[in-house]
Protein backbone atom coordinates (compact mmCIF):
# COMPACT_ATOMS: atom_id res chain seq x y z
CA UNK A 1 0.00 0.00 0.00
CA UNK A 2 2.93 2.50 0.79
CA UNK A 3 4.18 2.27 -2.86
CA UNK A 4 0.88 2.54 -4.33
CA UNK A 5 0.45 5.95 -1.69
CA UNK A 6 3.30 7.34 -2.36
CA UNK A 7 4.49 6.76 -6.19
CA UNK A 8 1.14 7.30 -7.69
CA UNK A 9 -0.88 9.43 -4.97
CA UNK A 10 -2.22 11.73 -8.40
CA UNK A 11 -4.06 9.14 -9.49
CA UNK A 12 -4.50 5.92 -8.00
CA UNK A 13 -8.26 4.94 -6.53
CA UNK A 14 -9.12 5.31 -2.29
CA UNK A 15 -7.65 3.09 -0.01
CA UNK A 16 -10.52 1.33 2.34
CA UNK A 17 -9.47 3.82 5.19
CA UNK A 18 -10.39 6.66 2.34
CA UNK A 19 -13.76 5.23 1.79
CA UNK A 20 -15.77 6.68 4.92
CA UNK A 21 -14.77 10.34 4.56
CA UNK A 22 -15.60 9.67 1.00
CA UNK A 23 -19.12 8.73 1.85
CA UNK A 24 -19.79 11.72 4.09
CA UNK A 25 -19.05 13.78 2.07
CA UNK A 26 -20.76 12.54 -1.30
CA UNK A 27 -24.24 12.10 0.78
CA UNK A 28 -23.72 15.84 1.92
CA UNK A 29 -23.57 17.35 -1.98
CA UNK A 30 -26.23 18.83 -3.18
CA UNK A 31 -26.27 16.96 -6.15
CA UNK A 32 -26.64 13.44 -4.42
CA UNK A 33 -30.88 13.87 -4.02
CA UNK A 34 -30.62 14.22 -7.76
CA UNK A 35 -29.22 10.84 -8.37
CA UNK A 36 -31.11 8.98 -5.79
CA UNK A 37 -34.25 9.81 -7.07
CA UNK A 38 -33.77 8.84 -10.33
CA UNK A 39 -32.07 5.46 -8.65
CA UNK A 40 -34.00 4.90 -6.05
CA UNK A 41 -37.56 6.28 -6.68
CA UNK A 42 -39.33 5.01 -4.07
CA UNK A 43 -37.34 4.83 -1.01
CA UNK A 44 -36.99 7.15 1.51
CA UNK A 45 -33.55 9.62 0.95
CA UNK A 46 -32.69 9.47 4.92
CA UNK A 47 -32.69 5.74 4.43
CA UNK A 48 -29.90 6.17 1.39
CA UNK A 49 -27.88 8.64 3.60
CA UNK A 50 -27.49 5.89 5.72
CA UNK A 51 -26.53 2.83 3.91
CA UNK A 52 -24.03 5.39 2.08
CA UNK A 53 -22.75 6.78 5.60
CA UNK A 54 -22.52 2.66 6.31
CA UNK A 55 -19.88 1.76 3.69
CA UNK A 56 -16.58 1.36 4.70
CA UNK A 57 -14.48 -0.18 1.85
CA UNK A 58 -14.41 -0.36 -1.87
CA UNK A 59 -15.69 -3.65 -2.28
CA UNK A 60 -18.55 -2.75 -0.53
CA UNK A 61 -19.63 0.32 -2.61
CA UNK A 62 -18.91 -1.60 -5.16
CA UNK A 63 -21.53 -4.58 -3.74
CA UNK A 64 -24.07 -2.41 -2.02
CA UNK A 65 -24.58 0.86 -4.48
CA UNK A 66 -22.91 0.73 -7.93
CA UNK A 67 -24.09 -3.26 -8.82
CA UNK A 68 -27.66 -2.56 -7.90
CA UNK A 69 -27.54 0.86 -10.03
CA UNK A 70 -25.91 -0.01 -12.53
CA UNK A 71 -28.72 -3.18 -13.25
CA UNK A 72 -31.45 -0.41 -12.21
CA UNK A 73 -30.14 1.59 -15.17
CA UNK A 74 -29.88 -1.54 -16.94
CA UNK A 75 -33.54 -2.52 -16.32
CA UNK A 76 -34.72 1.26 -17.05
CA UNK A 77 -33.24 1.50 -20.11
CA UNK A 78 -32.43 -1.24 -22.13
CA UNK A 79 -34.09 -4.58 -23.66
CA UNK A 80 -31.91 -6.56 -21.33
CA UNK A 81 -28.17 -7.92 -21.20
CA UNK A 82 -26.66 -10.92 -22.92
CA UNK A 83 -23.17 -12.23 -22.42
CA UNK A 84 -20.54 -14.45 -23.52
CA UNK A 85 -17.12 -15.80 -22.96
CA UNK A 86 -16.64 -15.55 -19.24
CA UNK A 87 -15.58 -19.32 -19.48
CA UNK A 88 -12.51 -17.66 -20.99
CA UNK A 89 -11.45 -16.04 -17.94
CA UNK A 90 -9.48 -17.99 -14.19
CA UNK A 91 -10.44 -17.10 -10.92
CA UNK A 92 -6.37 -16.86 -10.10
CA UNK A 93 -5.52 -14.81 -13.20
CA UNK A 94 -5.63 -11.07 -13.33
CA UNK A 95 -6.56 -9.25 -16.91
CA UNK A 96 -6.09 -6.24 -18.64
CA UNK A 97 -9.71 -6.18 -20.37
CA UNK A 98 -9.00 -3.91 -23.22
CA UNK A 99 -12.17 -2.74 -24.43
CA UNK A 100 -14.04 -0.90 -27.38
CA UNK A 101 -15.49 1.70 -26.08
CA UNK A 102 -19.18 3.49 -26.91
CA UNK A 103 -20.56 4.86 -23.39
CA UNK A 104 -18.46 6.92 -21.15
CA UNK A 105 -19.73 4.89 -17.96
CA UNK A 106 -21.73 1.93 -18.98
CA UNK A 107 -19.11 -0.22 -21.01
CA UNK A 108 -16.85 -0.67 -17.93
CA UNK A 109 -19.77 -0.64 -15.46
CA UNK A 110 -21.46 -3.35 -17.26
CA UNK A 111 -18.32 -5.51 -17.28
CA UNK A 112 -18.02 -4.98 -13.22
CA UNK A 113 -22.09 -6.57 -13.11
CA UNK A 114 -20.93 -9.41 -14.89
CA UNK A 115 -17.58 -10.21 -13.41
CA UNK A 116 -19.45 -9.87 -9.31
CA UNK A 117 -22.21 -12.10 -11.07
CA UNK A 118 -19.89 -15.28 -12.13
CA UNK A 119 -17.57 -14.80 -8.72
CA UNK A 120 -14.95 -12.83 -10.35
CA UNK A 121 -13.17 -9.88 -8.55
CA UNK A 122 -14.32 -6.77 -10.17
CA UNK A 123 -11.42 -4.59 -12.10
CA UNK A 124 -10.53 -1.50 -11.48
CA UNK A 125 -11.06 1.54 -14.31
CA UNK A 126 -9.47 4.31 -16.07
CA UNK A 127 -11.08 7.21 -15.74
CA UNK A 128 -10.11 10.43 -17.91
CA UNK A 129 -8.96 13.46 -16.25
CA UNK A 130 -11.69 15.48 -18.37
CA UNK A 131 -14.34 13.84 -15.92
CA UNK A 132 -13.05 14.81 -12.49
CA UNK A 133 -14.10 18.20 -12.52
CA UNK A 134 -15.78 18.50 -9.47
CA UNK A 135 -15.51 16.66 -5.87
CA UNK A 136 -18.40 14.15 -6.10
CA UNK A 137 -17.63 12.89 -9.38
CA UNK A 138 -13.86 12.06 -7.92
CA UNK A 139 -15.31 10.51 -4.88
CA UNK A 140 -17.42 8.39 -6.70
CA UNK A 141 -15.36 7.32 -9.10
CA UNK A 142 -11.81 6.23 -7.06
CA UNK A 143 -14.53 4.74 -4.32
CA UNK A 144 -15.66 2.61 -7.39
CA UNK A 145 -11.79 1.44 -7.64
CA UNK A 146 -11.13 4.28 -10.48
CA UNK A 147 -8.11 5.63 -11.47
CA UNK A 148 -7.10 8.85 -13.47
CA UNK A 149 -5.50 9.09 -16.94
CA UNK A 150 -4.12 12.35 -17.19
CA UNK A 151 -4.35 13.76 -20.49
CA UNK A 152 -3.47 16.45 -22.87
CA UNK A 153 -0.27 18.63 -21.85
CA UNK A 154 3.16 19.28 -23.61
CA UNK A 155 4.57 16.52 -25.48
CA UNK A 156 7.42 15.54 -22.63
CA UNK A 157 4.24 16.12 -20.11
CA UNK A 158 2.07 13.10 -22.51
CA UNK A 159 4.93 11.18 -22.11
CA UNK A 160 5.80 11.52 -18.59
CA UNK A 161 2.44 10.80 -17.61
CA UNK A 162 1.92 7.77 -20.19
CA UNK A 163 4.74 5.93 -18.64
CA UNK A 164 3.50 6.83 -14.90
CA UNK A 165 -0.13 5.22 -16.18
CA UNK A 166 1.93 2.34 -17.53
CA UNK A 167 3.38 2.07 -14.42
CA UNK A 168 0.36 2.01 -12.65
CA UNK A 169 -1.71 -0.54 -14.62
CA UNK A 170 1.32 -3.02 -14.81
CA UNK A 171 1.47 -2.54 -10.97
CA UNK A 172 -2.39 -3.26 -10.63
CA UNK A 173 -1.94 -6.19 -12.33
CA UNK A 174 0.92 -7.83 -11.22
CA UNK A 175 1.55 -6.61 -7.37
CA UNK A 176 -2.07 -5.35 -6.33
CA UNK A 177 -3.34 -8.54 -8.05
CA UNK A 178 -6.23 -6.36 -9.58
CA UNK A 179 -7.41 -6.93 -12.94
CA UNK A 180 -8.20 -3.54 -14.93
CA UNK A 181 -10.25 -2.24 -17.68
CA UNK A 182 -9.38 0.49 -20.51
CA UNK A 183 -10.47 1.25 -23.47
CA UNK A 184 -8.94 0.59 -26.60
CA UNK A 185 -8.69 4.40 -27.61
CA UNK A 186 -8.58 7.58 -26.15
CA UNK A 187 -11.94 8.80 -25.94
CA UNK A 188 -15.59 7.50 -27.49
CA UNK A 189 -16.12 5.84 -30.30
CA UNK A 190 -18.01 8.34 -32.48
CA UNK A 191 -18.59 7.07 -35.94
CA UNK A 192 -19.12 3.07 -34.95
CA UNK A 193 -15.35 2.07 -36.11
CA UNK A 194 -13.94 0.48 -33.02
CA UNK A 195 -10.13 0.66 -33.61
CA UNK A 196 -7.41 0.34 -31.23
CA UNK A 197 -4.90 3.23 -31.05
CA UNK A 198 -1.56 2.19 -31.15
CA UNK A 199 -0.30 4.83 -28.52
CA UNK A 200 -2.66 3.28 -26.10
CA UNK A 201 -0.31 -0.30 -26.77
CA UNK A 202 2.81 2.23 -26.74
CA UNK A 203 1.87 3.20 -23.63
CA UNK A 204 1.23 -0.01 -21.44
CA UNK A 205 4.24 -1.41 -23.46
CA UNK A 206 6.48 1.52 -21.30
CA UNK A 207 6.87 -0.15 -18.37
CA UNK A 208 7.23 -3.50 -19.29
CA UNK A 209 10.96 -3.96 -20.58
CA UNK A 210 12.37 -4.57 -24.11
CA UNK A 211 11.35 -8.21 -24.77
CA UNK A 212 7.71 -7.69 -26.87
CA UNK A 213 6.52 -11.23 -25.92
CA UNK A 214 6.71 -11.47 -21.99
CA UNK A 215 5.62 -7.02 -21.90
CA UNK A 216 2.40 -7.67 -23.41
CA UNK A 217 2.14 -11.40 -22.06
CA UNK A 218 2.64 -10.37 -18.26
CA UNK A 219 -0.65 -7.99 -18.45
CA UNK A 220 -2.89 -11.09 -19.88
CA UNK A 221 -4.91 -9.20 -22.44
CA UNK A 222 -8.29 -9.33 -22.67
CA UNK A 223 -10.37 -8.13 -26.12
CA UNK A 224 -13.56 -7.08 -24.09
CA UNK A 225 -16.51 -6.27 -26.86
CA UNK A 226 -19.76 -4.41 -26.19
CA UNK A 227 -22.44 -3.89 -28.57
CA UNK A 228 -25.56 -2.00 -28.37
CA UNK A 229 -28.65 -2.11 -30.43
CA UNK A 230 -28.74 1.73 -30.10
CA UNK A 231 -25.69 3.25 -29.45
CA UNK A 232 -25.85 5.48 -26.26
CA UNK A 233 -25.61 9.38 -26.99
CA UNK A 234 -26.15 8.69 -30.78
CA UNK A 235 -27.34 11.97 -31.61
CA UNK A 236 -24.15 13.76 -29.56
CA UNK A 237 -22.04 11.99 -31.52
CA UNK A 238 -23.58 12.68 -35.00
CA UNK A 239 -23.99 16.43 -34.50
CA UNK A 240 -19.86 16.45 -33.33
CA UNK A 241 -19.08 14.53 -36.31
CA UNK A 242 -21.12 16.88 -38.55
CA UNK A 243 -19.68 20.12 -36.67
CA UNK A 244 -15.96 18.65 -36.63
CA UNK A 245 -16.55 18.80 -40.67
CA UNK A 246 -16.60 22.31 -40.15
CA UNK A 247 -14.59 23.42 -37.53
CA UNK A 248 -12.47 22.66 -34.91
CA UNK A 249 -14.89 21.12 -32.46
CA UNK A 250 -14.43 22.56 -29.21
CA UNK A 251 -16.47 20.48 -26.12
CA UNK A 252 -19.04 22.86 -24.36
CA UNK A 253 -18.84 23.23 -20.33
CA UNK A 254 -19.77 20.42 -18.81
CA UNK A 255 -20.40 18.43 -22.66
CA UNK A 256 -18.54 15.08 -20.65
CA UNK A 257 -20.93 14.97 -17.79
CA UNK A 258 -24.03 15.73 -19.82
CA UNK A 259 -22.65 12.41 -22.45
CA UNK A 260 -22.58 10.37 -18.69
CA UNK A 261 -26.09 11.32 -17.89
CA UNK A 262 -27.73 11.20 -21.67
CA UNK A 263 -25.91 7.54 -21.88
CA UNK A 264 -27.69 6.34 -18.17
CA UNK A 265 -30.89 7.68 -19.55
CA UNK A 266 -30.96 7.13 -23.17
CA UNK A 267 -33.05 3.94 -24.60
CA UNK A 268 -29.82 1.41 -25.45
CA UNK A 269 -32.50 -1.40 -26.63
CA UNK A 270 -30.20 -5.29 -26.12
CA UNK A 271 -26.76 -5.13 -25.02
CA UNK A 272 -24.31 -7.79 -25.69
CA UNK A 273 -20.85 -8.27 -23.81
CA UNK A 274 -18.29 -10.48 -25.27
CA UNK A 275 -14.93 -11.48 -23.63
CA UNK A 276 -12.73 -12.95 -26.26
CA UNK A 277 -10.03 -15.29 -25.15
CA UNK A 278 -6.58 -13.39 -23.88
CA UNK A 279 -4.50 -13.05 -26.00
CA UNK A 280 -1.69 -16.03 -25.76
CA UNK A 281 2.05 -16.45 -25.64
CA UNK A 282 1.83 -18.29 -28.68
CA UNK A 283 -0.07 -14.59 -31.13
CA UNK A 284 2.18 -12.64 -29.86
CA UNK A 285 5.64 -14.85 -30.58
CA UNK A 286 4.00 -14.66 -34.36
CA UNK A 287 3.95 -11.03 -33.57
CA UNK A 288 7.44 -10.75 -32.38
CA UNK A 289 8.49 -11.95 -36.04
CA UNK A 290 7.92 -9.24 -37.86
CA UNK A 291 10.22 -6.18 -37.97
CA UNK A 292 10.35 -4.30 -34.49
CA UNK A 293 8.79 -1.09 -35.93
CA UNK A 294 5.75 -3.21 -36.44
CA UNK A 295 4.98 -5.15 -33.91
CA UNK A 296 2.72 -2.40 -31.90
CA UNK A 297 0.45 -1.84 -34.97
CA UNK A 298 0.28 -5.83 -36.18
CA UNK A 299 -0.86 -6.50 -31.92
CA UNK A 300 -3.36 -3.15 -32.72
CA UNK A 301 -4.40 -5.04 -36.11
CA UNK A 302 -5.04 -8.36 -33.95
CA UNK A 303 -7.23 -6.55 -31.19
CA UNK A 304 -9.37 -5.21 -33.67
CA UNK A 305 -9.68 -8.51 -35.61
CA UNK A 306 -11.00 -10.01 -32.42
CA UNK A 307 -13.07 -6.71 -31.81
CA UNK A 308 -14.88 -7.12 -35.20
CA UNK A 309 -15.34 -10.72 -35.20
CA UNK A 310 -16.96 -10.80 -31.64
CA UNK A 311 -19.47 -7.79 -32.20
CA UNK A 312 -22.83 -8.70 -31.77
CA UNK A 313 -24.85 -7.75 -34.44
CA UNK A 314 -28.47 -6.52 -34.10
CA UNK A 315 -30.96 -5.59 -36.65
CA UNK A 316 -30.32 -1.75 -36.47
CA UNK A 317 -26.76 -3.03 -37.86
CA UNK A 318 -28.23 -4.67 -40.73
CA UNK A 319 -30.76 -2.08 -41.90
CA UNK A 320 -28.38 0.97 -41.40
CA UNK A 321 -25.65 -1.13 -43.66
CA UNK A 322 -28.43 -2.33 -46.53
CA UNK A 323 -29.59 1.35 -46.29
CA UNK A 324 -26.81 2.40 -47.45
CA UNK A 325 -24.96 -0.51 -49.38
CA UNK A 326 -27.72 -2.52 -50.32
CA UNK A 327 -30.35 -5.53 -49.20
CA UNK A 328 -27.40 -8.06 -48.65
CA UNK A 329 -29.10 -8.60 -44.69
CA UNK A 330 -32.42 -8.14 -45.31
CA UNK A 331 -33.29 -11.93 -43.88
CA UNK A 332 -31.78 -10.66 -40.87
CA UNK A 333 -34.79 -8.28 -40.16
CA UNK A 334 -38.39 -7.82 -41.26
CA UNK A 335 -40.47 -4.21 -42.59
CA UNK A 336 -41.77 -3.99 -39.67
CA UNK A 337 -38.44 -3.37 -37.71
CA UNK A 338 -36.72 -1.24 -40.86
CA UNK A 339 -39.98 0.60 -40.25
CA UNK A 340 -39.25 1.19 -36.78
CA UNK A 341 -35.66 1.93 -37.02
CA UNK A 342 -36.17 4.65 -40.11
CA UNK A 343 -38.72 6.30 -37.60
CA UNK A 344 -36.31 6.10 -34.98
CA UNK A 345 -33.52 7.30 -36.98
CA UNK A 346 -35.75 10.79 -38.29
CA UNK A 347 -36.46 11.51 -34.70
CA UNK A 348 -32.98 11.73 -33.91
CA UNK A 349 -32.09 13.65 -36.71
CA UNK A 350 -34.44 16.28 -35.49
CA UNK A 351 -32.76 17.15 -32.44
CA UNK A 352 -30.00 18.36 -34.94
CA UNK A 353 -29.70 21.53 -37.27
CA UNK A 354 -28.18 20.94 -40.57
CA UNK A 355 -27.89 19.22 -43.96
CA UNK A 356 -30.23 16.08 -43.10
CA UNK A 357 -28.96 14.22 -46.42
CA UNK A 358 -25.18 14.40 -44.36
CA UNK A 359 -26.87 13.68 -40.92
CA UNK A 360 -28.79 10.89 -42.32
CA UNK A 361 -25.24 9.47 -43.49
CA UNK A 362 -23.49 9.65 -40.29
CA UNK A 363 -26.35 8.36 -38.15
CA UNK A 364 -26.21 5.11 -40.92
CA UNK A 365 -22.54 4.59 -40.90
CA UNK A 366 -22.64 4.53 -36.71
CA UNK A 367 -24.55 1.68 -37.50
CA UNK A 368 -23.54 0.29 -40.72
CA UNK A 369 -19.46 0.57 -39.82
CA UNK A 370 -19.11 -2.25 -37.26
CA UNK A 371 -20.61 -5.00 -39.87
CA UNK A 372 -18.78 -2.81 -42.90
CA UNK A 373 -15.52 -3.86 -40.52
CA UNK A 374 -16.21 -7.28 -39.31
CA UNK A 375 -16.84 -8.42 -43.32
CA UNK A 376 -13.46 -6.71 -43.54
CA UNK A 377 -12.10 -9.50 -41.23
CA UNK A 378 -13.52 -12.29 -43.43
CA UNK A 379 -12.39 -10.76 -46.77
CA UNK A 380 -15.62 -9.73 -48.31
CA UNK A 381 -16.28 -6.18 -47.21
CA UNK A 382 -16.15 -3.43 -49.17
CA UNK A 383 -13.18 -1.35 -50.36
Amino acid sequence: MNRMVNEFEDIRPYSNSEISDAMQRIVRNPMFDYVVKFLYPDVPIEDIKSKFRSINSAHSFQMEVMDYAIRNILEKSSSGLSYDGIQNLSHSKNYLFLSNHRDILLDSAILQVILVANKHDSTEITFGDNLMNSEFIVDIGKSNKMFTLIRGGATREIFKNSGHTSKYIRYAINEKRQSVWIAQSNGRTKDGNDQTQQAVLKMLGMSGGHDFVQNFASLNIVPTVISYEYDPCDFMKIREIYLSRRQTYLKTENEDLNSVITGIQQFKGKIHLEIAPPISEEELLKIEEVPKNERIQNLAAFIDKCIYEYYKFWNTNYIAYDMLYGNRFKSHYTATEKAAFTEYMNKTLSKIEGDYAELEAIFLAIYANPVVNHLKTKGSGRN
